[in-house]
């Protein structure tokens, strides 16, 4: 069955597809964190009318909107490509992956494309009030349309609140709440909000510090540097919970993606976690070359028991055992999974064929049949290499532990940065100041890996057990993806320097004095501005 696939198609298509939402999320995590950054910013400056908050409020407000624009362009493309390359994919969820991002075009962009007008040009014709209120909903709005996108990825990594038809072969929503409100869209929405936050701060920490290393504009990066370490704290404490909260879920939703993330081969209880590791690049299993083993690692003992289900001694499945089964647990084989894929997808050729013979008899024996193994519908098409099952080890296991030991680091940043302007050593701390700006692209690293985690991590599925990414594909020319993935690689790329370009600019310019009219100047600071080296004026 799967000789009929054209895996270069495939390949290609994926490569194309992975192209566009890597570029993409180099610009939405910003946006979403500067939204409320910025917002918070105002907010100050409202309440207390110091002006320096409204030079600082525009100054990230400019650096908001270069990104806001280039990471729409981005999105755009991304959707398209559902329609375009993964037509059979678009088809088989009918208006489950419709739906959400219908809501998120008609709310939640609808809301910021509204009010952004406001945000960046009422500040003279609209009260200040209702600026503010501008600049929230804007905050607010990039939030909420992340929301519809997650929870329409989450609905791919656990089909919930739906019914499969057989007449169409689609799947139809039932319950729009449970779609709303399952464990991998709350996890999956917690988790990657909170991190965007932190991101956000980190970049508005790291363009602080190279201010204060020139020795410019002292009080605006000061407030900004203690402001965005205290949201940074907070949001990346936060990220820390959810992404506990998200490790259980997808433990016990995704549990081959759990066992790829630990390199996790046998199972076993007290499962100890890989703090530090090194995959082999020889396979463990000669039969099997996406089984390896660790050429060297460094175990915490029973802490992944722990992570999983919050118990030292729980049960952990590896990989060995979702392949090869496990009476003793409970563990269905990929053999029999498959075999049962097999019926369903059978049943449904006969269910379409008895009923257009009218033979409602054999109609219902099939429907039964199909409903009984829906399940495991997409592990009929592993039925010639049931180990293509496996993802890949190596990616999981390296994206997994470089985001989380880049959040940990996070943690412990924010609070030395903390302590160094709690004890007005924040000028002079060179080192830190260095190491501020170095976190800028390592914060985008975390979050890059973070997507490469949840998305290689669920590979071969497109929908968990019911859609494998092979039959998800458009029947396209190979060469014709080929051309336009080299052609978006090229003009991404082009964005991408274009926006850089003007965040340079943007940066080395500075933030503008504002006069008392709330028309926007160079600033030109004097000797006792430059020198000023206190938190307030």
């Amino acid at each position: 069955m799967l000789e009929s696939f054209d895996y270069s198609l495939i390949d290609w298509s994926r490569g194309q597809f992975a192209l566009t939402a890597m570029y993409h999320w180099i610009f939405v995590p910003l946006t979403l964190g500067l939204g409320f950054l910025v917002a918070i910013m105002e907010s100050i400056y409202v309440k207390t009318g110091d002006p320096e908050w409204k030079r600082i409020t525009k100054f990230w407000m400019t650096i908001f909107g270069i990104n806001f624009a280039i990471g729409v362009a981005t999105g755009i493309i991304l959707e398209f490509e559902f329609g375009t390359n993964w037509s059979n994919y678009s088809w088989f969820v009918g208006d489950i992956f419709g739906a959400p991002l219908a809501i998120e075009g008609i709310m939640a962009f609808f809301m910021e494309s509204t009010f952004i007008a406001i945000m960046f040009f009422g500040w003279t014709k609209v009260s200040k009030k209702m600026h503010l209120l501008s600049t929230w909903l804007v905050a607010f709005g990039a939030s909420l349309s992340a929301l519809w996108i997650l929870v329409a990825n989450a609905w791919m990594q656990l089909p919930v609140g739906m019914v499969f038809n057989p007449d169409t072969a689609r799947n139809e929503m039932v319950n729009f709440w449970d779609v709303l409100l399952s464990p991998m869209a709350v996890s999956k929405f917690t988790h990657t909000i909170s991190s965007s936050y932190t991101l956000a701060a980190l970049v508005v920490i790291g363009i602080s510090a190279w201010f204060l290393r020139k020795k410019r504009h002292l009080v605006f990066a000061k407030r900004s540097i203690v402001l965005a370490a205290v949201f940074g704290l907070v949001t990346s404490l936060f990220t820390l919970l959810t992404g506990d909260y998200s490790a259980k879920v997808i433990a016990k939703h995704q549990p081959m993606k759990f066992a790829a993330f630990e390199g996790l081969n046998i199972g076993q209880r007290g499962a100890p976690l890989v703090a530090i590791g090194i995959v082999s690049t020889t396979p463990e299993d000669p039969n099997n070359e996406n089984i390896k083993d660790f050429a060297f690692k460094i175990e915490i003992p029973n802490f992944l028991s722990y992570m999983a289900f919050s118990d030292f001694n729980a049960f952990i499945p590896g990989i060995k055992d979702l392949m090869e089964g496990n009476e003793e647990h409970g563990i269905m084989s990929a053999t029999e999974k498959i075999t049962r894929g097999k019926l369903a997808i059978d049943a449904l050729a006969e269910y379409k064929q008895a009923k257009e013979a009218g033979n409602m008899e054999k109609v219902a024996e099939a429907k039964s049949i199909l409903d009984e193994n829906f399940k495991y519908f997409g592990y009929g098409y592993f039925i010639n290499n049931p180990n293509d099952l496996i993802p890949s080890m190596p990616i999981t296991f390296y994206s997994f532990h470089i985001m989380v030991a880049l959040g940990v680091w996070f943690i412990m940043f924010f609070g030395i940065i903390l302590l160094l302007v709690y004890k007005n050593k924040i000028s002079g701390a060179g080192f830190w100041l260095v190491v501020a700006i170095i976190n800028i692209p390592l914060a985008f690293l975390a979050s890059q890996s973070g997507w490469v985690t949840a998305e290689m991590g669920r590979q071969p599925w497109v929908i968990q057990d019911l859609m494998p990414t092979m039959t998800a594909v458009s029947k396209l020319d190979t060469n014709a993806v080929i051309t336009t993935f080299i052609l978006f690689a090229l003009i991404f790329t082009t964005l991408l320097i274009a926006e850089l370009s003007i965040m340079f600019k943007t940066i080395k310019a500075g933030p503008k004095a504002i006069t008392e009219t709330g028309n926007p100047k160079a600033v030109k600071e004097d000797a006792s501005s430059a020198g000023n080296d206190q938190l307030s004026n």
